[in-house]
């Protein structure tokens, strides 16, 4: 296992409960869940290709699983495959579907993938200006490459005029924010975002329980972008604002990306995900990832009922049809624990206090995220400390579970977003997109 946080401790458990295996990891954290379950860990950088290789070697390992994007982008699946080690995750070429949103939006527009959007790639200012302009200001700022989910700017939520969505559009192409000297700027979408994860064998995909994600840092959606704060999903796999139709029409444009990939030379092996909006014309693609989402995995990994590891090796192999795949009926709320100024300026090194056996107690699942343990203590680190899953009939019941293990979390310099997964903002999101779909 490649990767030291929450959604990587959430993978190594589906492993540890589907068979009798020996788990090794390799993260840049001292992650207390993952150091828990792994026969041996390596504590270095993902990217590090080389030393992730050599010591994937030197333990015999028989199939890797990458959680991050990075080490994806830096080609360690390829550099694995050519050392005779299984990945069930996605080469260098197909994780560009994630790395490089003018490749991805070109690939759409290409094999005529439905759920596109108006877009326009600019390397100068003036030209994204007119595109701005064109939109009426209306737009989304998006750097091409990785930011961690925070580089995303758009109308009415961080900017109000053109003017503004300019002078970000700037900054991106000067500064090369995502390590490109360009800017994708797309057509304001307006709707409700959901999650679809899906298995993929590099031909079919299977695909999981939708989830909403909650990127915004503030309770009601407010406040700067974050790796996310929250998610929930629904015992019907779908969610209160989905319809079937609306959950068929996203896994179709999935199994299209598959192919088309396929069709491009460079299939794709591994989980998949679409971050799509659901608007009043149907959905349409805000992005694809090529990995597990964080928190996304949280909700989904859980209910997993067949054996995941099998689900890695069909993958890797490439018969992943041959395999039945179910998942329990049942809502999950996965809530984070951030440490103080998360989004803007965290409060790095602070100790958290976190009670395993009562968190346990109260129903509750516990993942370690970014966190250090140092001396049997957790610390904080910039980015988020540890989630708390909640699992129950209905969305609600699992959003008490949730709060009950949150309880046994303490710090004094920590924050919750405590509205993820409540009666009022399920509501205000149903209520919003009937008034949408008119």
């Amino acid at each position: 296992m490649v990767g030291g946080g929450a959604r990587e401790h959430a993978i190594c458990e589906a492993v540890k409960k589907s068979r009798d295996v020996e788990l090794f990891s390799v993260m840049h954290n001292r992650n207390p869940g993952i150091l828990k379950l792994a026969k041996k860990a390596k504590i270095a950088k993902e990217t590090e290709i080389d030393k992730v290789v050599e010591f994937a070697l030197e333990n015999g390992i028989d199939l890797a699983i990458i959680g991050p994007e990075a080490p994806l982008e830096a080609g360690l699946t390829d550099a694995l495959i050519e050392r005779g080690i299984k990945v069930s995750s996605p080469t260098r070429n197909a994780a560009r579907i994630e790395t490089s949103k003018e490749w991805m939006r070109k690939l759409m527009e290409k094999y005529r993938i439905p759920g596109i959007v108006k877009y326009g790639v600019f390397d100068e200012i003036e030209d994204a200006r007119d595109f701005i302009d064109l939109l009426n200001g209306e737009v989304a700022v998006k750097p091409i490459g990785l930011t961690g989910g925070k580089g995303v700017r758009v109308y009415g939520d961080h900017f109000s005029s053109a003017e503004e969505a300019v002078r970000y559009a700037k900054e991106v192409i000067e500064k090369k924010i995502g390590g490109f000297p360009k800017v994708l700027i797309e057509e304001k979408m307006i709707g409700e975002e959901f999650t679809l994860q899906a298995f993929s064998d590099g031909k079919n995909i299977y695909p999981m329980p939708a989830v909403q994600d909650h990127k915004r840092l503030l309770p009601g959606d407010k406040g700067p972008n974050t790796g996310g704060m929250g998610s929930y999903s629904c015992e019907d796999g779908l969610l209160p604002f989905l319809k079937k139709s609306d959950y068929e029409e996203g896994c179709f444009i999935l199994q299209k990306v598959i192919e088309a990939l396929n069709k491009e030379g460079c299939p794709f092996i591994g989980t998949i995900y679409g971050q799509f909006m659901l608007t009043a014309e149907g959905v349409k693609v805000i992005e694809i990832n090529s990995r597990f989402g964080d928190p996304e995995a949280m909700n989904v990994l859980p209910l997993l009922k067949s054996d995941f590891m099998e689900i890695c090796l069909s993958m890797a192999e490439g018969n992943l049809s041959e395999k039945k795949i179910d998942f329990d009926e049942k809502a999950t709320v996965c809530k984070y624990v951030v440490p103080e100024g998360y989004g803007t300026k965290s409060m790095e090194n602070v100790p958290i206090e976190v009670n395993e056996k009562e968190i346990s107690k109260a129903g509750a699942l516990l993942y370690y995220a970014s966190v250090n343990l140092k001396n049997g203590k957790v610390y904080t680190t910039k980015s988020r400390s540890l989630a708390i899953v909640g699992i129950g009939e209905n969305v609600y019941e699992a959003e008490r579970i949730c709060e009950k293990g949150l309880e046994y979390v303490r710090g004094d310099h920590i924050f919750i977003r405590h509205d993820i997964g409540t009666r009022e903002l399920i509501e205000r999101k149903v209520k919003r997109m009937k008034t949408l779909r008119g």
